[in-house]
């Protein structure tokens, strides 16, 4: 199995630097891995960063964990023995929403897509910078964390409510099965009726990344509007624009 780089190796140790603050709100967080060192390095930089980590290297393991102590965000490596990490995300989704940053391997493009069609938020790819790997961790947990004061927004029969313990989206009244991110992509949508956005735009205002692969955005879009149009294959709601990227039309008129 692909490890971290080894330059991050001599730097793994779990304690934490004398000037670095402990984060204000430090998030519990399941690394699922089951190559010991891996784990270890990705365990050690998370709780040099603040946070409280639990570890489990299969599974079935990663599920009882979870059960017993519900995480703030998973990092799941994909290729686990027995069950795995696309079964272990998918049981995950049937119990509750978590962020999940999903660890591949090199190359193995349709795993990933799978993976985000799943519901991941983030992955990261081995061999990896554990560096990278926290900070793409503390961006998913900003984006999938409540912000200050939200405001629930509604239109076209659709609602979302941000103030809700576990955030809330509806449609005609009828609780929609969204993942955390797809809760952000349909919020952002709601907030700006009629504008177009780039697939780059969304990226950066709803992922909050300046970079990144922009088929991220294409499979949330397709996953969003498989849940709230009535003709996915037709949609009226989320509309592409030719050239640009998405728009949302609360009036559900027939795309141009």
């Amino acid at each position: 199995m692909q490890q971290p780089h080894e330059s991050a190796r001599a730097d793994a140790s779990p304690s934490r630097p004398q000037d670095a603050p402990p984060p204000a709100d430090p998030a519990r967080i399941l690394v699922v891995d089951d190559d010991p060192t891996v784990a270890e390095i990705v365990s050690g930089y998370l709780q040099r960063a603040g946070h409280i980590v639990d570890r489990a290297d299969d599974g079935p393991t990663a599920l009882d964990r979870a059960a017993a102590h519900w995480p703030d965000l998973v990092v799941l490596d994909l290729m686990l023995p027995g069950m795995d990490g696309l079964e272990v995300c998918r049981r995950m989704r049937g119990t509750g929403p978590v962020p999940i940053v999903m660890l591949t391997a090199r190359g193995d493009e349709d795993d990933r897509i799978v993976g985000l069609e799943i519901g991941a938020d983030d992955y990261v790819t081995k061999p990896f910078s554990p560096r990278e790997l926290v900070l793409r961790v503390e961006s998913v947990l900003r984006r999938t964390r409540p912000a200050p004061a939200p405001c629930p927004a509604s239109a076209a029969g659709l609602a979302v409510d941000p103030t809700a313990r576990r955030r809330r989206a509806t449609k005609d009244r009828v609780e929609l099965a969204l993942t955390l991110r797809e809760f952000d992509l349909l919020a952002f949508f709601l907030r700006y009726p009629g504008q177009a956005f780039t697939r780059e735009e969304l990226m950066r205002e709803v992922w909050g990344w300046d970079f990144g692969d922009l088929s991220t955005v294409t499979v949330h879009v397709r996953r969003l509007r498989g849940k709230i149009e009535d003709d996915p294959a037709r949609p009226r709601l989320i509309q592409t624009v030719w050239g640009v990227g998405y728009r949302f039309d609360p009036a559900g008129r027939e795309a141009d």
